[in-house]
């Protein structure tokens, strides 16, 4: 039975609980739910997944999974850098009832499933881009036959006068592949900067945007919502503004403190209580790299233990400057 914060999602949990989706399906497979039954799972009137039958008050009717799927993800949208696993245990929970709804999903945020459907549908939007290309790449081991194809269809677009930006982190700097395919695109009309963090991956074609749904990007939204998309350029004017051009050299230690750029950061991100894989792949290096950053750190303050640099990170000044951009990996 789900509990009052499941009721009324004062724990932020969205996910559904077990019986609300063993409800939820009988109510799409037979049309209609006893009101009785929502003592057990109050969520799914919270969630808007039901509403009551117009001609029988003793009766709740099931909202199509495809519509209370479109519905709950789109104020997502508007923290997708932040509730993107939200959205994710959305899809998870709702995608698999579609088929007894039987209706497509709403035409402004539709469903792409597999890799390979997701890059074909991202190809055929550059392929009608007219305007601008914006994508956000978080870490920095893309492939290189992955970027060999990314050049191959980046050309089209550039020689037509499509204005193309790419936002990488700034451990992309020191990859080979990245380079070698910035050496093979012409400048004019390209740019490219990096950023100390990033979020998840992003794609911008004119007025269609893209974004994962899942760790493995298996599962993509194709966003054609004109507010939507319209919020997700600004995100990413706003992480390009303080982004640093590709061309220029990052500052390799912060004035007036005894740690390197990328020793602050780490530093910064471990006093936020993060262990060493989410603070390497906030960074977008590699857990040995950050290790490596986290001993020289150790060095660098005295510590003695993790749990003696603890205490010292948590000491006024250590961690409070602004972050800047880092070194590169050792």
């Amino acid at each position: 039975m789900c509990t009052t914060a499941d009721a009324n999602g004062a724990d932020g949990n969205h996910e559904l609980c077990e019986p609300a989706m063993s409800l939820y399906s009988t109510a799409l497979r037979e049309g209609r739910l006893p009101r009785t039954d929502l003592v057990l799972a109050p969520c799914l009137v919270h969630r808007g997944l039901v509403h009551p039958d117009p001609d029988d008050e003793r009766w709740m009717r099931p909202v199509p999974a495809s519509a209370a799927l479109t519905r709950l993800l789109k104020p997502f949208a508007q923290e997708v850098f932040e509730r993107l696993g939200t959205t994710a245990a959305l899809v998870d929970a709702l995608m698999p009832l579609t088929s007894i709804a039987g209706h497509e999903p709403h035409p402004a945020i539709t469903v792409v499933s597999g890799k390979p459907a997701i890059q074909s549908s991202i190809e055929e939007a550059g392929r009608r881009a007219k305007e601008h290309i914006l994508t956000l790449h978080p870490g920095s081991k893309r492939p290189a036959e992955l970027l060999e194809r990314a050049r191959k269809n980046a050309l089209p677009p550039l020689q037509r006068g499509v204005s193309v930006r790419h936002l990488y982190q700034h451990s992309a700097r020191y990859s080979p592949a990245l380079n070698h395919y910035v050496d093979r695109l012409p400048y004019e009309g390209l740019q490219i900067r990096t950023m100390e963090q990033s979020a998840e991956r992003l794609f911008i074609f004119d007025r269609i945007a893209y974004i994962p749904t899942s760790p493995q990007r298996d599962v993509a939204l194709r966003i054609t919502h004109p507010a939507l998309v319209r919020y997700l350029i600004h995100v990413y004017d706003v992480l390009w503004a303080g982004a640093t051009p590709f061309g220029e050299p990052l500052r390799t230690a912060l004035p007036g403190t005894p740690l390197t750029a990328v020793q602050h950061s780490i530093a910064r991100l471990l006093a936020e209580g993060h262990v060493d894989e989410v603070v390497a792949r906030k960074m977008g290096i590699s857990v040995r790299t950050c290790r490596s950053h986290i001993a020289k750190l150790m060095q660098t303050l005295g510590a003695t233990s993790r749990t003696h640099l603890g205490t010292l990170l948590a000491r006024p000044g250590i961690t409070s400057t602004s972050t800047s951009p880092h070194e590169p990996p050792t």
